[in-house]
């Protein structure tokens, strides 16, 4: 299936597929479900693309884990 991240409707449901991009489509998304202080870095890109099946629900629930498990903050 190749959803279009620029304009597809999202939700936590939205299986991350092999075309996933980082779209601004997707970091609206994720702004909204991890707050505005939502930013993308490489280690987590790289997770998110790894081949493991994930959702955006997914995605968002590690970015959240990710920064409350920061210890340089």
């Amino acid at each position: 299936m190749n959803l279009d991240w620029h304009a597809a409707p999202l939700s936590r449901d939205t299986k991350i597929t092999p075309s996933y991009k980082n779209t601004q489509n997707v970091r609206r998304f994720l702004r909204q479900e991890c707050g505005a202080h939502f930013k993308f870095d490489r280690p987590f890109m790289q997770w998110i693309k790894d081949g493991t099946d994930l959702t955006l629900g997914d995605v968002a629930d590690e970015w959240t884990r990710r920064q409350t498990t920061r210890t340089d903050v």
